[in-house]
Parts: structure tokens; sequence; C-alpha cells
């Protein structure tokens, strides 16, 4: 029996929970091993998920963020219970690399990965799959190329697709298209490697996004999948990654 390794946001909430748990742990182990117990909100779940790319531990996250979609609740009477029976899914992250000046950049993603303009003016991009055109010229404020597990987030919010977990594709998806001003993106394999070049970098200059990791000034953009690495997240039984997708397809906004 092992005590698993807490880590927590350092915020007053997640502080809070991650002593709660602490004293729960003095009197109890678990049954499942190599469990990393994360407090925080979503973000907080992204940041240690690529800090800890390279290992094989499973990650329980409990939520002291907002909507918390990569978490789960925070129960300290069941605590032990749900996560000895907590299932658990494997993720792969996007890889994104970028062109800029004479420079190479790689960045993880777990969600997705955004190409913003940087000024007041509209991007002006192309978008290949290997050597095929998805979009030639494509005048947009950006463009999104979005996981399973993240079609939920910003995708979603740029009227992007809600993909399955199991679906194997990647969403890429225009942000405030111009010209053409219907076109509503592509969902294609997840062994795509998707290109984007911008075709006015001096006049028209755009951002690439790794979730929250920005770099400036980008000439091309290369995003894949990395299949090498696998995330481990366990959720609680009765409220699975797959069901909060699901139930995301079907929720009716109240304003």
């Amino acid at each position: 029996m092992k005590k698993p390794l807490i880590i927590s946001d350092n915020n007053l909430k997640s502080l809070k929970i991650k002593s709660q748990i602490q004293s729960i742990f003095k009197k109890k182990d678990l049954k499942k091993s190599n469990v990393v117990i994360v407090v925080g909100g979503d973000g907080f779940m992204l940041k240690t998920l690529k800090n800890n790319k390279k290992t094989k531990k499973i990650f329980y996250g409990i939520n002291s963020g907002n909507y918390g979609f990569l978490m789960n609740k925070f129960s300290k009477n069941s605590l032990i219970r749900n996560i000895n029976k907590s299932k658990m899914v494997s993720i792969s992250p996007l890889e994104m690399v970028v062109k800029n000046k004479n420079r190479l950049r790689k960045c993880l993603a777990i969600n997705e990965v955004s190409i913003l303009r940087q000024s007041r003016q509209a991007a002006n991009l192309s978008i290949k799959n290997q050597s095929s055109y998805i979009m030639k010229n494509l005048v947009s404020d950006g463009v999104l190329v979005s996981t399973p597990a993240g079609s939920t987030a910003y995708n979603l919010s740029v009227h992007g697709p809600i993909l399955n977990l199991n679906s194997k594709k990647i969403s890429v998806a225009p942000i405030s298209a111009f010209r053409p001003r219907r076109w509503i993106g592509k969902i294609v394999s997840d062994k795509s490697k998707i290109v984007i070049t911008n075709l006015n970098s001096k006049k028209r200059p755009v951002s690439a996004v790794a979730d929250n990791v920005e770099i400036r000034n980008a000439k091309k953009i290369i995003v894949k999948v990395q299949n090498k690495i696998k995330f481990n997240l366990l959720y609680d039984k009765n409220n699975s990654l797959q069901k909060k997708i699901k139930l995301e397809q079907v929720r009716k906004e109240i304003y």
C-alpha cells in the first residue's frame, strides 16, 4: 500500500482541499498504486500532465476551478472509494512545431492548437494535410486544431464539432472565417500532419498557441498527434470523460 502523491495549485481553495486529502491518507491507503492526485482546474491539470509527460503514473484530478472538465468532484467521505473504483482513459496530445524566423520550437497541446491573428488585421493562412490542401487561402481570425478531449473546449466555442473520444479524429475549425465566409472546417484522421502557413507574415502576423503556451510571429506551424505519448487519467465510475463529452452534445445553454 502506498500513499499517493498530491500536486496542488497554489490558490486557497486548492490548498484547503489538499490539506483535507492529506488528513484522509494519514489513516487510509489506496488499492490502486502509481496514482497522482492533482488538485486544481483544467489549466492546472494540463500544465501538470505536460510537466510529467515521461512518467507512467496515473492522474486523478480533483476540481477546485470553474468547470473542471478534466477533473472529478471532491468528496471527502467517498474519495478513497471513488479512486479505487475509477476508470482509466488514455489520451495522446498534439505536437506543435513552429517555424519562427530561423528558429524551431516544439510544444504539446492536450486540448488544442490555436493559430490567432496578432494584430487588428485578419490572418491570411493556407492549411494542408500532408501535401493536399484543406484550404488554400483562409482569411479569418485564425484556425484551431483540436483533439477529441479538447473538442468541447475552445473548439466548441468556435462552432467546431464535438468528437467521440475513440473517434481517432481531430478537428480543423476556422475562427471567425471571413473568406470563404461559410467554411465550417474539416474533420481529419488522427494520423494527419496539418501544415498551416502564414501567407503574409509581415503585414498579418499570427501567434501559435498550444493550450496556453504562446509563440508569436509564427510563419509555419506543423500539427500532428503524438501517439508515442499517453496521458492516463482516472475518472469516477459514473462520470467518465466519454460521458462528459456526450453530455456536451445535448447540453442546452441558458442565457
